[in-house]
């Protein structure tokens, strides 16, 4: 069963019991108008429209649109096709006639399927929390333009280099690799003599010449965001000795890459200046950051208050006593 699906069943249940809507044949429970005159003349609700009848259960069009609202969006576009969403409601049909008859033989009461449950309950009542933060657009402009000013050292982005590299196995390979770069005059002698040379798999994958040995870009040595996996510290801080974009580094360097040592004749490709983002540049990042802030402000207020209203209370020497099995191989040895 996909987990999205049952999800859905459950948030949807949740969403029945709250409103107290509906009885177990579907039925409204709730008081009739007085004015049935005004009732008799609303037009139905399209969302209480029945798409299946299972037995004596239904499955509306609510239920359908609730379980494609908690897929993801990729899964989700695969129900556009007419053929799709009949097979998206046949699946639903299959949850609640499966989960009906693991009721009939007793599976809810397992303690497993219970844990399963209160965590899909959870996670329900936490979405729920969640919906009550404002969206990035609710956010105002003074807090936005606030996070900024106190946060300016975020938008800046530093100065990065695009490394390009010959990599040889061996100092003397890369130091006549060095030698005959000097020759490469232009960006596709030196694409051919890094495929002639170059040891890196990905050298040779057919890109353009003027694109082989391309390492991507690095951000200066210490700086604070990820570092890029294909270029060791050693390379990364040489390409930032280089003066000019185009230029060689007239030494070969020495790194390690995939727990090898390896030799580098390294080329600054490229390199974008150091800038600051302004204001404009950063309002969208900074709405949803804040706005998903507020959003966990708003499921942990919750975990408080819960705790407020329901004492918490631990046996630290009963906890003591656990114990936990060290993993076993599939030979069953510890």
């Amino acid at each position: 069963m996909r987990a999205w699906i049952a999800r859905a069943a459950v948030v949807t249940s949740l969403g029945a019991l709250a409103s107290g809507c509906k009885g177990s044949q579907g039925e409204s429970t709730a008081a009739p108008r007085a004015d049935a005159t005004a009732a008799a003349s609303s037009a139905p609700d399209p969302a209480s429209q029945v798409l299946a009848r299972v037995g004596d259960r239904t499955i509306t069009l609510a239920d359908y649109t609730a379980a494609l609202q908690h897929m993801d969006q990729f899964d989700r576009l695969r129900f556009q096709a007419p053929d799709r969403r009949k097979e998206l409601l046949h699946e639903l049909i299959d949850v609640m006639l499966l989960a009906d008859e693991a009721r009939q033989r007793g599976y809810d009461k397992d303690p497993q399927a219970e844990e399963e449950m209160r965590q899909i309950l959870r996670d329900a009542v936490r979405e729920k929390a969640r919906r009550t933060a404002p969206a990035p657009a609710e956010i105002s402009a003074a807090e936005v333009a606030d996070y900024y000013q106190a946060h300016k050292a975020d938008f800046h982005d530093p100065e990065r280099r695009r490394v390009s590299a010959i990599v040889l196995a061996s100092a003397a390979a890369a130091a006549q690799a060095l030698e005959a770069s000097k020759a490469a005059k232009d960006g596709t002698a030196w694409g051919e003599l890094v495929r002639s040379r170059s040891v890196d798999p990905q050298a040779h994958n057919g890109a353009p010449a003027d694109l082989a040995g391309d390492l991507g870009f690095v951000n200066p040595p210490g700086d604070p965001h990820p570092a890029n996996p294909r270029v060791p510290e050693e390379v990364r801080a040489a390409v930032f000795e280089v003066e000019h974009v185009g230029d060689v580094l007239p030494r070969v360097v020495k790194g390690a890459a995939d727990g090898k040592t390896q030799f580098y004749v390294v080329k600054l490709a490229s390199k974008s200046d150091a800038h600051d983002r302004s204001l404009q540049d950063a309002e969208r990042s900074i709405r949803v950051k804040l706005a998903q802030d507020k959003a966990d402000q708003a499921e942990a207020q919750l975990t408080v208050d819960l705790r407020k209203q329901y004492p918490v209370t631990i046996d630290e020497a009963a906890l003591a006593q656990v114990r936990v099995a060290p993993p076993r191989d599939d030979a069953g040895n510890p």
